[in-house]
C-alpha cells in the first residue's frame, strides 16, 4: 500500500494519506534548537539536546504514539463542529478531510481541507534562530460567510531534564507555572531562584519559554493542561474547543500549555494568516520572535532560505542512473538523513528518549564518513572534536557529551571500561577526510586528549595502534573487552574478535600510509611488521574453508560463527570486513561473500547472522535475549547493509552490490509500507530477518549508522568515486544492465560533470577515461589537471 510519493524536484517526501502505520517524521532546527515533527503535527522540541533542555512533551511508546504535539483547533462557531488542522489529533473522517503532508529539508508543511475550510501550516526553525514556526494559512472556499475560532495547543514540559518532568512528579509539577501577556503565554520554572520576583521579563536564574501569536488579536488563552483537556478528556475532544472557548487560566503547580484563542471572520474566497513562534525566552523573548512578522511576506522568504541552505548543501553532489529509487535516495533522502544523523547522533528520535546526552564515539566518528563528500569542512571539525574525546591511554570514552570540554572529564567517565572498536573507526574517518579534502596537515594538528596532555593527530593515532596491540589474545587477536561493535556478544576477558581484528589490519596499514606522508619510514616499518603477524594470526586462527568465525569467547572457550555451530553459524561482518580491509585477495573475498550470499541473503537485505539463537545465550551470546529474527538475533541489521554492499562492489560485482542496496532500499518499499511500516525515505537500525513472522518490518528509524555506510558504500563503492591525495579516482561497480550514468561533483572547490558510459554492459571496469578531452591513463583524474569546471568521460570495459 502507498501512503505517499517523492517529489524530487522539490527534495520532499508527500504524505497523501494521514494514516500512516507508523509517525513518519522530519527533523527541523539546528544544533542551537531541534525539533521531530511527524506527519500529524506531533512531536517535540529542545534547545541543544533532547534530554537536558526539552521544551514540548513527548510519550514514548504510548498509544496513540502521536500525542502530544503541535496543535491547531479550528472550531465553527455556527453548528460547533471542530476539527484540527492536521489529520490528528481530532481524526475526521477521511472520507470528509483532505490531507497532505510535505515533508522537506528543514521545514514541515501540512495542509488540510475540511468543510470548505482550508489550511496551509508549514513548521520551521529560521535560519540563525532558536526558535519554533508555525505559519498558518486558513482559507474560506466554502462559498459562504464564516466564523471560526482558532485554538494553538502546546504541551510544555515542567522541566528541563525529560526524566524530571516525566518521572518525578512530586517536584516538577510544583515549579512550574504560566503568565499571559501581549498575544503570548510565558511559562517559567523555578522562578523564586534569587530575586526575580513575580514579573515575567525580568531576567534572572529562573528558566523561560513562550509560546506567542501574530496575525491576530489573542480572544482568550490557557495555560494550564487541565484547563484546556479537561476532565477525562483527551488531545481529540479538548474541553476548550468543545465549548467554544479557553477559560483564560493560567498554570501553578500543575502541568503548564500554550493554548491561545483567536476567532476569524472568513467572506466566501478570504484568507487569514496566523504565526505562531515558541522557543526558550522570557515576554521580552517572545515579543522579539513575533514583532518580525509584522512584516507581510516573512514566512515566505524564511522558507526560500531554509530551502535555498538545504538544496545547496546536497546539491554538491548529485546523480542520475537508470534507478530512480537510488537517485531519490542518494541526492536528496540519504544525504539529508546523514546530515541529521551527524548532528544528533543517536540523542533524540521519536525512539531514543535523549538520555544518550552526547555522541556515542563509534557511532559519531562512522557518522562523519557519511557527510564527507558533501561538507569537509564540517566532518574535519567534528573529526578533530571527537578525537579529544580519546584518552591519553589511547582508549576512547564511550560516549563524549555534547558539551565536552577536554581535560574536565565527569565522574561517570573515570571508569576504565573500553569497547575494544571505538577508536578503529578512526582511522578509515582520518584517512577519508585528508583525501576528501587535501588537507595532509591534519595529521600534524594538535589536539588535546580527554584526560590529560595533547598530541598530534598522528601521535593519537599511534596511542590508538598500541591500546589495541596491548590487548592481544592467546591467537594473536584483537580482545573483544566490553564489545566489539556488536553489544550482544561477551567473550569474557580473553576473549578475541575476528571483526575486530580485521579493523585493526585496517587501520595498521593505513597507520603506515599515513607515516609515508609524513615521513617517517621507521613508523611506516613497524606498521608493516604489525600488519604481517596480525595477518597470519587470522589466516591460521579465523579462517574456515569458506568464512571467518566471528570470535573467540573465553567464557566457555567456544568459536562463534563456526561452520559446525547450529546456531549463528554464519556473521555477516568478518566476510564483509575482511574484504573492505584489505586482507582477502579477490579469490578469497569472494568465497566469503558467496557464504554470504547463499546463506544470509533475504529479499529485504542480509541478515547479520544466521541460524538465530534460541539455546545458545548467556553470558556469551546476550541476543538470545531478542527473539529470532529481531536485531543482533538473525535480524537484518543495518548498519552492515553499507559494508556487504561496499565489499561486493570491491569485488568488482556491481550486480551483487546493486542487488543488496536494492533490497534494503527504503525509497523501493513505497508501494509496500504496510510491510515495512515506517517512514520510506530513510534508513533504519534493523529489519526483522526470515525467522520472524513479520519478516520485512522494520524499525528505528533515522538516528542510525545505515545512514552513513549505506551513503558511503553508493558513492564510493557502486558510484566508485574515491578521492586520494593526487585527485579522484572513478572506478564503478554497476548492474551489468545499466547503459551508464551521471554525476555532478565538487572536489576541492572544482566543479566535476561525470559521464560514464557502459556500452559493453560490464559490471566493473575502466577501459578509457578523459578530462576535458584528454585521454588520462588509468581511472585517477589528477587534481593538477582540474579546471574550475570540468567534463569528464568514463568508458567502462
Amino acid at each position: 500500500m502507498q501512503y505517499g510519493h517523492f517529489d524530487d524536484a522539490n527534495r520532499e517526501y508527500v504524505i497523501t494519506n494521514p494514516d500512516t502505520p507508523q509517525p513518519w517524521i522530519n527533523y527541523l532546527g539546528t544544533l542551537d534548537y531541534g525539533a521531530i515533527i511527524t506527519n500529524n503535527a506531533a512531536g517535540y522540541s529542545f534547545v541543544k539536546s533532547g534530554f537536558s533542555c526539552r521544551l514540548l512533551r513527548a510519550r514514548f511508546n504510548a498509544a496513540p504514539a502521536t500525542c502530544p504535539g503541535r496543535y491547531i483547533y479550528l472550531r465553527d462557531r455556527a453548528t460547533g463542529d471542530y476539527c484540527s488542522t492536521s489529520w490528528l489529533p481530532v481524526a475526521k473522517p477521511l472520507t470528509r478531510y483532505k490531507s497532505e503532508c510535505r515533508h522537506g529539508t528543514g521545514y514541515t508543511t501540512i495542509s488540510s481541507e475540511y468543510d470548505g475550510i482550508a489550511t496551509r501550516t508549514s513548521y520551521y526553525v529560521p535560519i540563525g534562530k532558536a526558535h519554533e514556526v508555525w505559519a498558518c494559512t486558513i482559507s474560506n472556499k466554502s462559498g459562504r460567510n464564516r466564523r471560526l475560532s482558532v485554538f494553538t495547543y502546546a504541551e510544555l514540559t515542567n522541566h528541563n531534564l525529560a526524566s524530571q518532568d516525566m518521572d518525578n512528579l512530586q517536584y516538577s509539577e510544583y515549579i512550574s507555572r504560566t503568565y499571559y501577556k501581549d498575544n503570548c503565554i510565558i511559562q517559567s520554572i523555578n522562578e523564586n531562584q534569587g530575586e526575580i520576583g513575580r514579573v515575567t521579563g525580568v531576567p534572572g536564574p529562573g528558566t523561560y519559554r513562550f509560546v506567542g501569536l501574530a496575525g491576530a488579536k489573542v480572544t482568550a488563552w490557557d495555560g494550564s493542561r487541565s484547563a484546556f483537556i479537561g476532565a477525562n478528556r483527551g488531545y481529540h475532544n479538548p474541553a476548550a474547543v468543545e465549548r467554544g472557548a479557553c477559560s483564560n487560566s493560567l498554570n501553578y503547580a500543575q502541568n503548564s500549555a500554550g493554548s491561545l484563542q483567536t476567532d476569524v471572520s472568513l467572506a466566501p474566497g478570504a484568507t487569514v494568516t496566523l504565526v505562531i513562534t515558541l522557543g526558550p525566552g522570557d515576554a521580552a523573548a517572545a515579543r522579539a520572535s513575533l514583532k518580525p512578522y509584522a512584516r507581510p511576506g516573512l514566512v515566505g522568504r524564511e522558507l526560500a532560505a531554509l530551502r535555498a541552505f538545504w538544496h545547496e548543501r546536497l546539491g554538491r553532489f548529485t546523480v542520475t542512473t537508470p534507478d530512480p529509487d537510488l537517485n531519490t535516495m542518494v541526492n536528496t533522502w540519504n544525504a539529508y538523513e546523514c546530515f541529521i544523523t551527524f548532528s544528533w547522533a543517536r540523542a533524540s528520535s521519536m525512539v531514543y528518549t535523549g538520555e544518550r546526552n552526547g555522541f556515542g564515539y563509534r557511532d559519531a566518528v562512522q557518522d562523519i564518513q557519511g557527510i564527507m563528500h558533501l561538507e569537509p569542512e564540517s566532518a574535519g571539525k567534528r573529526l578533530a572534536f571527537m578525537l579529544s574525546g580519546q584518552r591519553s591511554n589511547g582508549g576512547a570514552l564511550a560516549l563524549v557529551r555534547f558539551d565536552h570540554i577536554p581535560g574536565k572529564l565527569h565522574a561517570n567517565e573515570l571508569r576504565d571500561h573500553y569497547r575494544c572498536d571505538d577508536m578503529l573507526w578512526v582511522f578509515p574517518t582520518v584517512d577519508m577526510y585528508v583525501k576528501e579534502s587535501g588537507d595532509v596537515k591534519f595529521l600534524s594538528r594538535r589536539v588535546p586528549y580527554a584526560d590529560t596532555g595533547a598530541d598530534t593527530v598522528f601521535g593519537h593515532l599511534r596511542r590508538a595502534l598500541e591500546f589495541s596491540l596491548a590487548r592481544l589474545g592467546s591467537h594473536g587477536l584483537v580482545l573483544g573487552l566490553e564489545a566489539d561493535w556488536n553489544d550482544c556478544i561477551r567473550l569474557g576477558e580473553e576473549g578475541e574478535s575476528t571483526f575486530a581484528s580485521l579493523q585493526l589490519y585496517q587501520c595498521l596499514t593505513l597507520y603506515g600510509q599515513f607515516a609515508g606522508w609524513q615521513k617517517r619510514p621507521a613508523e611506516a616499518k613497524w606498521a608493516a611488521a604489525e600488519v604481517k603477524k596480525l595477518a597470519d594470526n587470522l589466516w591460521k586462527h579465523a579462517w574456515e574453508k569458506d568464512r571467518f568465525v566471528r570470535a573467540f569467547s573465553s567464557l566457555d572457550n567456544s568459536v562463534i560463527g563456526s561452520r559446525i555451530n547450529r546456531e549463528g553459524r554464519l556473521f555477516l561482518n568478518p566476510q564483509s570486513w575482511a574484504v573492505i580491509s584489505g586482507l582477502a585477495s579477490p579469490a578469497q573475498g569472494r568465497t566469503a561473500m558467496d557464504s554470504v550470499y547463499r546463506e544470509l541473503a533475504t529479499d529485504y537485505g542480509v541478515m547479520l547472522c544466521y541460524p538465530g539463537f534460541r539455546k545458545y545465550g548467556l553470558p556469551v551470546m546476550r541476543a538470545v535475549l531478542f527473539m529470532p529474527g529481531v536485531k543482533e538475533n538473525a535480524g537484518i541489521f543495518c548498519h552492515p547493509q553499507g559494508w556487504a554492499i561496499l565489499a561486493e562492489a570491491y569485488l568488482g560485482r556491481g550486480n551483487r552490490a546493486w542487488e543488496y542496496y536494492n533490497d534494503c532500499n527504503p525509497a523501493r518499499m513505497n508501494d509496500r509500507a504496510e510491510v515495512r511500516e515506517i517512514e520510506p525515505y530513510v534508513h533504519c537500525q534493523f529489519t526483522e530477518g526470515k525467522e520472524s513472522a513479520y519478516h520485512g518490518r522494520s524499525h528505528n528509524p533515522w538516528l542510525t549508522g545505515t545512514a552513513s555506510t549505506v551513503m558511503v558504500a553508493s558513492v564510493r563503492g557502486m558510484l566508485g568515486l574515491r578521492p586520494e591525495l593526487e585527485g579522484l579516482v572513478i572506478d564503478p561497480s554497476i548492474p551489468s544492465r545499466w547503459n551508464g550514468f551521471t554525476m555532478t561533483r565538487l572536489f576541492r572547490g572544482r566543479t566535476l560533470e561525470i559521464t560514464v558510459k557502459n556500452p559493453g554492459h560490464v559490471e566493473h571496469g575502466v577501459k578509457e577515461l578523459t578530462l576535458n578531452g584528454e585521454t588520462l591513463p588509468g581511472a585517477l583524474v589528477p587534481v593538477r589537471k582540474m579546471k574550475k569546471v570540468n567534463r569528464i568521460v568514463v568508458v567502462m570495459g
